[in-house]
């Protein structure tokens, strides 16, 4: 196995590069770096600023369209299809037995002598 633990054998160039940038780490001590120090406070990225003013604009838009599309005084929306009446589910009414009597035609009158 090679250095970087792959198994495969480094080409020249492979080993060339990783000297080099070794040879640079190495080069490098505490007095190359600059101190450390705090972010600055109450600046913020306009990255930042902008995508909140984009995020508060679309809930504005989001909050208005609900409110026309709910308050909108369109034409009512047509009543449903009509229905049958739902049949009592209860005690049936009593079938009468007899049949009712019918109007009797009057009997043309004979006249008398």
């Amino acid at each position: 196995m090679n250095e970087s633990g792959t198994g495969i054998a480094a080409t020249p160039v492979e080993e060339r590069l990783r000297a080099a940038l070794a040879a640079r780490a190495h080069a490098v001590g505490p007095s190359d770096l600059r101190p450390l120090r705090p972010p600055a406070a109450g600046v913020r990225p306009r990255r930042v600023l902008v995508r909140r003013a984009v995020v508060g604009v679309l809930a504005l838009a989001a909050v208005a369209a609900l409110v026309f599309f709910t308050m909108r005084g369109g034409q009512p929306r047509p009543a449903g299809p009509a229905r049958s009446p739902h049949l009592p589910t209860g005690t049936p009414s009593p079938v009468p037995s007899s049949v009712p009597p019918s109007r009797a035609q009057p009997s043309p009158s004979v006249p008398q002598p």
